[in-house]
């Protein structure tokens, strides 16, 4: 049974980190390539960044879930893995609730972002949420990783 719920650890864990690869590195950059205007590509990235995040959060759980199953107990909890998944929720959850849900509300006043003039507040507003949530994301990476690695050398001891 223990070898299933490392198994899972890393699967939930892998996937998830995996996830944030492929999103910044394949559809992030394929969107603005292919798409014909910056404005549909962010709306496919958001809504992309979206269903990641959602999905993070419940890899995060069966994360936390099957290496308490594993540990019999909630000192799994006390682990520097656990609290670098705890983080990684903390902060996509803060990530999707607060701040794309306000990029969200700025893309809609605004109508075609590249057609708002640059020093216009709800311009500025959205380029400032615009990089504490790509900051956000590379902490969550960062994180996932770090977590990912102490998972995997735990399993190895």
């Amino acid at each position: 049974m223990t070898s299933i719920l490392r198994f899972v650890e890393v699967f939930a864990l892998g996937t998830w980190v995996g996830s944030i690869i492929f999103l910044s590195f394949a559809v992030a950059p394929g969107a603005f390539m292919v798409l014909s205007n910056r404005h549909d590509a962010g709306a496919v990235v958001g809504y992309s960044l979206g269903q990641l995040h959602w999905g993070g959060i419940i890899a995060g759980f069966i994360y936390l879930a099957a290496l308490i199953l594993e540990q019999k107990s909630l000192t799994g909890w006390f682990r520097a893995a656990a609290f670098a998944v705890i983080l990684m929720m903390a902060l996509t959850f803060s990530s999707q609730y607060f701040v794309s849900r306000r990029m969200t509300v700025l893309r809609a006043e605004m109508g075609l972002i590249d057609s708002t003039p640059l020093e216009s507040p709800l311009r500025v507003e959205f380029d400032s949420l615009h990089r504490a949530s790509v900051r956000i994301e590379v902490t969550i990476l960062l994180l996932g990783l770090a977590g990912l690695f102490l998972t995997v050398r735990e399993i190895g001891k």
